[in-house]
């Protein structure tokens, strides 16, 4: 199965490569005279030792010095060159591979991203990447350079002498068997490096991203103790990697060695017979010396790409993802059209096949409806999100916008009438006029300060020292929890969406601001379908409909009065809360 995926990644690279095929075919030229230089120099040399050695021919030794000169320099320029060409045809493959995995990793569904840590997933796009990189860089700069050297050399030494052609032809593969079998075992090892450097780092950014919540549960001991145990796992399994590798090339070099030796005895018994001359053993030694070279740095390309290739199968698994069926869009969404009445008809969820957090769930909400949806912790609130903003498709059953089937729509137009703001407040790294405007990029600057001052953003947005035009980094960190809740709301005033969903949206907010959101969120939600998930149900007594939610299913729905009269379990949670 290994050596299967292997030989289907090298198959995907070589035609991802195939693409740049004017670039590749002008470095594979290149190499091909670099290789037909260093071939012909050798002969020039032992041309020039037999000159020497015949007294009467010395005056034709300077003439071959110059044309020896000619090669060398002509010969320097192209292998000046020739890296140039191979390091832009990788880098342009490395950019468009890095480019195809964030637009497929933007294009899968949320069920991939959550199965999957993100420290893995970055350790894929960046150090995968980077490590593909450097193994390619070799595998054009040594690999094909060393086969066309083999495959020119043995046809010049053949030209020269059968008998000492054959015993190197027997000799030398010696080396090349050896290089494969190390190469074998540091494939394996190299494929649990990636994907435990894959789990390390996701570790590291999880460690880095909670440490003040680490200290205060003086948590410290307990995770380095887990860090050591993951490092050393990866410690042990590059160790392993990198000593397999880097026994190949001492190894290869002691066997080419024994065989050098042993054919210059051979070349001088000739010499003794008559049958060679001292250049053509120089020539030829000269060739020898060139035929094992490649031995050498094919074996250590070989087991620099198996890290490659683990690290390419890692990136193409992404590519080779499916994503979420989706249906052409069968219905056109009109914005203008778009009234907010939503119907769950027998709708059952689970995000595991087996276990059905919602089972035949039926709902009807009017257009413009403010609905609260309440309930514990995991009765599946967010969920009823989750299938609405069609993150996750149900299991069966549907769900009907304005007697419209959700899933006849594109996603992405059924998004576009949709704002949401979230308990966990994002913001990319970019200005605040930016990050207010990034669910409508076209949106002006007086379109964004409107935003801003309906949210209530605008008294600590104008305080910063470049306003509106304020750089944000490392997700706004710079800014309080509540500032950043307040921009992520300003970010639905500018969207101005049909439908409204607030998840907890004010619960990082003081009582003063969130007295003021409250209002501006009032104004907001007229003539807007809108949902509201809180665990604070004094937020939600306004609501038109409320919805209480345990174990998947609607246990009560009412107005605040009507579902106090009731007692159940709205009557519960509300007596729990003012306690």
């Amino acid at each position: 199965m290994k050596a299967r995926n292997s030989k289907k990644t090298r198959r995907r690279i070589a035609g991802d490569f195939w693409e740049q095929r004017w670039l590749l075919v002008l470095a594979l030229a290149g190499t091909v005279v670099q290789v037909g230089l260093t071939v012909y120099l050798p002969l020039l040399i032992g041309n020039a030792v037999d000159l020497v050695l015949q007294i009467q021919a010395i005056s034709e030794l300077f003439p071959l010095l110059m044309k020896m000169a000619l090669v060398i320099s002509l010969n320097t320029l192209i292998q000046w060159i020739n890296p140039l060409l191979y390091n832009k045809l990788v880098f342009e493959y490395i950019y468009t591979l890095r480019q195809k995995v964030m637009q497929k990793l933007s294009r899968l569904p949320l069920a991939y991203i959550d199965k999957r840590s993100t420290g893995d997933l970055v350790s894929r796009v960046t150090t995968d990447a980077e490590q593909l990189s450097n193994g390619l860089l070799m595998v054009f700069n040594q690999l094909f350079l060393g086969l066309l050297t083999l495959i020119i050399t043995i046809i010049t030494m053949a030209d020269i002498d059968w008998l000492m052609l054959i015993l190197v032809l027997l000799l030398t593969p010696l080396s090349l068997f050896l290089a494969r079998f190390i190469a074998a075992k540091s494939y394996r090892f190299y494929q649990r490096q990636t994907a435990t450097r894959g789990k390390q780092t996701q570790f590291v950014e999880e460690m880095l991203n909670q440490e003040s919540l680490l200290q205060v549960f003086n948590a410290q001991e307990e995770t380095l103790s887990q860090f050591k145990a993951v490092n050393e796992k990866y410690a042990d399994y590059s160790q392993a990697a990198v000593f397999y590798s880097s026994t190949v090339n001492p190894a290869t070099r002691f066997v080419n060695s024994l065989i050098y030796a042993l054919l210059t005895g051979v070349g001088a018994l000739r010499i003794m017979a008559g049958a060679f001359s001292v250049g053509q053993l120089v020539t030829f030694l000269n060739y020898v010396n060139q035929y094992t070279k490649p031995f050498n740095d094919i074996s250590s390309v070989m087991s620099e790409m198996q890290s490659a290739l683990a690290c390419a199968e890692r990136l193409y698994s992404i590519l080779d993802t499916k994503e979420a069926a989706s249906l052409p869009a069968v219905r056109q969404l009109n914005p203008d059209c778009v009234k907010g009445a939503l119907v769950f008809a027998d709708v059952s969820f689970g995000y595991l096949p087996e276990q059905k957090l919602i089972k035949n769930l039926n709902l009807s909400i009017p257009a413009h409806s403010k609905v609260a949806v309440v309930g514990p912790t995991g009765a599946g609130k967010s969920t009823l999100i989750n299938l609405l903003m069609r993150f996750y498709d149900v299991d069966s059953g549907a769900i009907y916008l304005d007697g419209v089937n959700i899933q006849d729509y594109a996603v992405d137009d059924l998004r576009q009438q949709i704002g949401i703001v979230l308990q966990d407040s994002w913001l990319k790294t970019a200005t605040i006029h930016d990050n207010i405007a990034y669910g409508r990029p076209e949106a002006g600057r007086e379109e964004v300060i409107a935003a801003a001052k309906a949210a209530k953003a605008d008294f600590f947005i104008e305080q910063l020292p470049h306003k509106y035009d304020t750089y944000l980094e490392d997700g706004g960190s710079s800014l309080s929890q509540g500032q950043r809740q307040l921009l992520t709301i300003a970010r639905v005033f500018v969207k101005q969406p049909k439908l409204l969903i607030l998840d907890e949206a004010t619960s990082a907010i003081d009582t003063r601001t969130e007295g003021l959101i409250q209002e501006a969120l009032t104004q907001l939600m007229k003539e807007r379908t809108s949902f509201i998930i809180a665990h604070r149900l004094s937020t939600v007594q306004s609501a038109d409909l409320i919805l209480v939610m345990a174990e998947g299913e609607i246990v009560e729905f009412g107005k605040h009065e009507e579902l106090m009269h009731k007692k159940g379990l709205y009557y519960q949670m509300q007596s729990v809360q003012k306690t």
